[in-house]
């Protein structure tokens, strides 16, 4: 496995008449893809997912950081913070860049996982019971599985649900969900972790389980 951090390429994918700007790292050797997809009000500028993305990429997964909405999208949702929760919408942008990677000359041939934190993780739920036989390995930090309802029953990939342990409400949704879902799956709760894993050593523990996870079923 590589030691140094892959180089980092900026990608553009179209989208139903969208662009969707991303950034893209391309391990030697990489066997597995993992898109991220960002919570409320977040970007794929968010430090927490860049952390959990440069942690990945050191271990030999390719990573895919990318934006779920266009630019104009997110100087709307500032103001009206009413596309983060458009679930359907976020889902449909989130299938397109999956299909995306399957073409893409660079990358068609690595299994896909998705990383999904709060919103964007019911996105990547619901993206994957849609693309059930692409989609190999799920890992939700923080998320709302619970706005993915619909389409828990059809996904079929390995799930690891991970939640803070002082995150009490979005605990009580994670579990709600992990008990609609009928794949492979686990539900880890970090002590002393509230919702954005901001605590010394918490956010470590995500990515520590995330690499684990993605290790035993994404390289299937």
């Amino acid at each position: 496995m590589p030691n140094d951090q892959p180089d980092e390429t900026m990608v553009s994918i179209p989208i139903e008449g969208h662009t969707l700007e991303g950034n893209l790292t391309l391990p030697e050797g990489a066997k597995g893809i993992i898109l991220f997809a960002h919570g409320s009000g977040s970007s794929r500028m968010s430090p927490r997912n860049q952390f959990v993305a440069q942690v990945l990429s050191k271990a030999g997964f390719a990573t895919l950081l990318f934006d779920l909405l266009t630019q104009e999208e997110e100087q709307i949702d500032i103001i009206t913070a009413e596309l983060r929760f458009n679930i359907e919408l976020l889902t449909t942008r989130l299938v397109h860049a999956t299909d995306w990677i399957t073409k893409n000359p660079d990358t068609k041939g690595l299994n896909i996982g998705y990383f999904g934190a709060s919103t964007g993780a019911a996105a990547a739920l619901s993206a994957a019971a849609r693309r059930p036989q692409v989609v190999k390995a799920i890992v939700s930090r923080g998320g709302r599985p619970d706005l993915a309802e619909a389409g828990l029953r059809g996904v079929l990939a390995p799930t690891l649900l991970i939640v803070g342990g002082d995150d009490y409400a979005v605990i009580q949704m994670n579990e709600s969900a992990f008990q609609k879902l009928t794949c492979q799956k686990e539900l880890l709760i970090i002590p002393g972790a509230t919702h954005l894993f901001e605590e010394p050593g918490k956010l470590e523990e995500v990515t520590a389980a995330a690499k684990v996870w993605f290790k035993n079923y994404l390289l299937e």
